[in-house]
């Protein structure tokens, strides 16, 4: 199968993604965590605090910090017993036991990783795996890495303004053993939630973030000591507390150099761990999509921007003008919740909406190196909803054009149960749900600008708005479910997306709902 036909069946044809005599062999699944063996590990503090409802001072962190810090971003949170309701998905599992993470996953399978590069004074300088099992770190490589890092991304980053980095990797085999080639799609997704998650808690913490989704990938994996034929890096993204730190500076174009030369300079390394499983597959589409996807050279980089959506002159809803949500994220992130069949109809007032739309679309700007330095680019995902119950506002299917503040009417009426009869499974009954909602994005998923890298960077800004989407729920006391089972083609069609160029990437159903019968413990000190 050519890359092509396999992006399309991805997001149009998902069964032809995996073979249709697929079992999902459940007794020989890989963990949910990477566990290095026979290397220095370093605790981190388990009293982590229970609130984070503000930047602190711009200070450089200290280990204790960085411990509360990623334990924000991807550290277990919460263990979980429950009973699933029988569907077409889930059969014959019996006791479902989870152990869950301020973010969503496909499966509740996490297939990424953390790393960290720290310069930190009570911790040795070096490349470290956030071992999320054990809440520690571990050292990979031990050094100053600045020059070598800055170089990986294209000279276009002060490391040395820095105390550290995050790079957010993907371990192809974590989620592949049950979604098959599927799994591409899904390691975007959840890489984007990851990020999105990380960007608001390095707020809080009064960390200066950006984003890098164009590096060399060869090198920064070298670096940490993983293959790409395994695992493979998708994002990098320097902290610094520097209050004028200059991001994106424009790159010295003497001073550029191949992934392959940049390789050369260190020591090849290569670490013992274990994911459980003892057969591990093969998954020679995932490797070739990633190997399609890595840079060699960096090219120049420009702005990518989306295209103007003409909106119908019918109906424009203008919705309440509201101030941004102020709220604990510590609070909000344990209360998030991803209801399956425990959503229940409810009125859902403009106001709330407006709250919704608002927090979800402004928490959304972050610095990239696509936008470089412009402060309010146009987004390359956006919003659009299927309302149903909403006071004061006909039911019907609207796109959320956020600088106004104003939702555009497209298609008029209750389209729950056509929605409906687009997914495959039926663990969501949509019939309950006041707000469905779809993030939509380059019908070309940027593949003409970034090539196939654009396929899985449009995945993750789709995921990181999905984040804060689910984050903003939380704050105003609602639940979101994302969804990949659904029919991207009728949801184009619903929104009349086709000749705009866009399509639909991710359905999350959104609206109040009653808590399930299960057991839930708070997993810190």
């Amino acid at each position: 199968m050519n890359l092509e036909a396999f992006l399309h069946n991805l997001h149009y044809d998902i069964d032809k993604t995996k073979p249709p005599d697929l079992v999902v062999d459940w007794e020989d699944g890989p963990l949910a965590y990477k566990l290095y063996r026979g290397l220095q590990v370093v605790p981190l503090s388990s009293e982590v605090p229970l609130t984070l409802d503000g930047g602190e001072a711009l200070v450089k962190p200290d280990l204790r910090q960085i411990g509360h810090f990623l334990w924000y971003i991807f550290g277990l949170t919460q263990f979980s017993q429950s009973v699933p309701t029988s569907n077409s998905m889930v059969q014959n599992m019996g006791l479902l036991q989870m152990y869950r993470r301020f973010v969503p996953s496909g499966g509740a399978l996490y297939p990424n990783e953390l790393y960290v590069y720290l310069k930190l004074e009570d911790l040795p300088e070096g490349v470290y795996h956030y071992d999320v099992a054990h809440h520690r770190l571990v050292l990979l490589r031990k050094g100053n890495f600045d020059a070598y890092v800055a170089r990986a991304l294209g000279n276009r980053c002060d490391l040395s303004a820095c105390f550290g980095t995050v790079f957010v990797s993907t371990l192809f085999w974590k989620n592949f053993f049950k979604y098959n080639n599927f799994s591409y799609r899904l390691q975007g997704l959840d890489a984007g939630t990851l990020i999105g998650q990380l960007l608001d808690v390095a707020k809080r913490f009064g960390f200066a973030s950006g984003v890098y989704f164009q590096f060399l990938d060869r090198a920064v994996n070298d670096l940490l000591g993983i293959s790409e034929r395994e695992e493979s890096v998708y994002a990098v993204i320097p902290l610094s507390t520097e209050p004028a730190f200059q991001w994106f500076a424009g790159r010295n174009e003497g001073e550029q150099c191949s992934a392959t030369d940049l390789c050369r300079e260190l020591p090849k390394v290569k670490h013992d761990y274990y994911v459980r499983s003892r057969k591990v597959k093969e998954f020679p589409m995932l490797i070739e999509m990633n190997e399609a996807s890595l840079l060699e050279w960096l090219r120049p980089i420009r702005q990518i921007s989306e295209e103007m959506i003409v909106d119908s002159e019918d109906l424009a809803v203008a919705l309440p003008q509201v101030k941004r949500l102020s709220y604990d994220l510590a609070t909000i992130s344990r209360n998030r919740f991803s209801p399956d069949g425990d959503f229940i109809m409810a009125k859902i007032s403009q106001e709330q909406l407006a709250y919704l739309l608002q927090e979800a679309t402004a928490s959304f700007r972050y610095r990239n190196d696509l936008d470089g330095a412009h402060e309010n680019p146009v987004s390359r995902v956006s919003l659009y909803v299927c309302l149903y119950n909403v006071e004061g506002i006909p039911d019907g299917a609207y796109r959320y054009d956020s600088a106004a503040h104003t939702l555009r009417w497209i298609r008029q009426g209750d389209h729950r149960l056509k929605l409906q009869q687009g997914m495959p499974s039926d663990n969501v009954n949509l019939s309950q749900v006041p707000l469905i909602f779809h993030v939509a994005g380059d019908k070309g998923h940027l593949t003409t600008a970034l090539g196939y890298r654009g396929y899985r960077i449009q995945q993750m800004e789709a995921g990181m708005l999905v984040q804060r989407l689910l984050l903003a729920a939380s704050a105003i006391g609602i639940g979101g479910h994302p969804l990949l089972g659904f029919d991207a083609r009728l949801c184009d069609e619903i929104y009349k997306m086709t000749s705009q160029g866009i399509t639909s990437l991710i359905q999350i159903p959104v609206g109040p709902y009653r808590h399930s019968p299960r057991l839930v413990g708070g997993l810190h000190v």
